[in-house]
């Protein structure tokens, strides 16, 4: 018999107790792992460039202030208690398919769209040098890896596609692109195949690195590539290895996406029937997502839609007084109602109601993301203050959208304050849904080795939102 009055034999007792509740723990949470991950064969990342206005979508607050409000009201939708924007009726029919995260804290040092693009492009937190450098910061070949790269390095190659294509290839003013789209430590050989796509040719996608010369036929690649292994055997001799090493592994890519059939089926959004196009929307944006679809369809594991606004000294740009996308500085509610909230509405909603209706939804996860929310006060002193009815940048919060692959639907994670100015219940970062993104495609080895060969942890803070699934 145990005596209870003797201490060490007490704690042993309940050192044993407590072994076994955590032995418990551990195992449930294993089998939650095994049971709700990896249900996804590609992902779509719909990033809406600019900062758009979490409070006049998914997270409304029709009791605050009406300086903080705004005029659009919540509407009812598939989703028992669920509440959207007004002006996104054909999602609202969808929002049986959505979770709705609400409480995305994506604070950065700068409050600025730079800074925002890395941190929830790769989970991490910006470094000092998005201060320092502002604007200037140019990507850096050590800067952490973009969540679509570290899905590419992932994933075993399935076809002649790459593992990872970002289109349409336009989201900055600057003459580099913005950092956090990279593959960057992670190596070269992972960064994604940036598509170029116009407002004047919508059904046009097209690759430049990949492109052929006008009258170089695809019969006569096996020449040229003949040729160029010729050109650069001198080169390689000096070449650092890896270097090199990497260069035909690119070399290699180009040519087979030049020569693969499966590489023109995909790309070809013209081939798709008049109705379907007309459901996504005549519009870059809508046929960005079409093309989205055909890739996964292709077995293309990661794509990246990045909203492709028309530019600045366009009418919309100056209506909102920003470069035309979601960037709402001015006018933030004739923007959204007339322009951005109607675009997005149609393509996206066509995309889940596309995915369902061909049996890939279940199999394809969806994020929709930003750089950062807008403002909930009203009034931006650099577009006339409250009478220019405009929201300046926020970073402090965003609202986060998830559907397909495993993710429940019809459902609301974490909550803002009785402002949406900071996250209230349930606070994650962006590094906690960049974790969710390779939960859903069952990705739980997230080590890589340096050039060193030492190994590192791509990403050592946060965890997936289990409760998503």
């Amino acid at each position: 018999m145990l005596n209870i009055r003797n201490p060490v034999s007490r704690r042993t007792m309940l050192v044993a107790s407590a072994a076994a509740a955590t032995g418990l723990q551990v195992a449930q949470a294993r089998d939650r792992d095994q049971a709700t991950g990896g249900q996804a064969r590609s992902t779509i990342l719909f990033f809406l460039c600019g900062g758009s206005s979490h409070i006049d979508m998914w997270d409304m607050k029709p009791e605050a202030p009406k300086e903080y409000r705004g005029p659009f009201r919540p509407i009812a939708t598939s989703a028992q208690g669920v509440e959207i924007s007004e002006h996104l009726p054909l999602l609202a029919k969808q929002a049986h398919h959505l979770s709705i995260i609400r409480s995305v804290g994506a604070s950065v040092n700068t409050n600025d769209h730079h800074a925002g693009y890395y941190h929830n492009l790769t989970g991490h937190v910006p470094d000092r040098t998005f201060l320092t450098q502002g604007n200037n910061r140019t990507p850096y070949p050590d800067d952490w890896p973009y969540m679509g790269s570290v899905v590419a390095a992932k994933r075993e190659k399935q076809s002649s596609l790459p593992n990872a294509v970002s289109l349409p290839h336009s989201p900055s003013r600057k003459p580099y692109t913005r950092p956090g789209q990279f593959s960057a430590r992670l190596g070269l050989q992972h960064d994604p195949l940036y598509l170029q796509g116009t407002v004047k040719e919508l059904l046009r996608f097209t690759a430049p690195a990949l492109e052929l010369q006008a009258g170089t036929s695809s019969g006569r690649l096996d020449d040229r590539s003949s040729l160029l292994t010729a050109l650069d055997s001198a080169r390689r001799s000096f070449d650092d290895a890896g270097v090199a090493r990497t260069f035909t592994e690119q070399q290699s890519r180009a040519f087979s996406l030049l020569a693969s059939a499966n590489t023109a089926t995909a790309f070809d959004v013209a081939a798709e029937p008049g109705h379907v196009r007309q459901r996504y929307g005549q519009t870059v944006n809508g046929m960005s997502l079409l093309l989205a679809r055909r890739l996964v369809e292709a077995g293309v594991p990661f794509v990246t839609v990045f909203w492709l606004g028309h530019g600045i000294n366009t009418p919309l740009a100056k209506k909102c007084k920003s470069a035309g996308s979601w960037d709402t500085h001015g006018n933030n509610f004739g923007c959204l109602k007339d322009d951005l909230l109607p675009e997005f509405d149609r393509g996206f909603s066509a995309l889940i109601e596309d995915l369902h209706d061909r049996g890939l939804l279940a199999q394809t996860s969806l994020l929709v993301t930003s750089e950062m929310g807008r403002k909930p006060k009203i009034g931006d002193p650099r577009s006339g203050g409250v009478s220019g009815a405009g929201r300046d940048h926020w970073t402090h919060i965003l609202s986060n959208v998830v559907a397909g692959g495993g993710i429940k639907g019809g459902q609301v994670y974490g909550s803002s304050d009785r402002f949406g100015e900071y996250p209230a219940d349930k606070p994650v970062t962006p590094a906690h849904v960049v974790h969710t993104m390779y939960h859903a495609m069952g990705i739980t080895d997230l080590q890589a080795r340096d050039s060193q060969n030492r190994p590192y942890h791509l990403l050592d803070r946060g965890e997936p939102i289990y409760d998503l699934f």
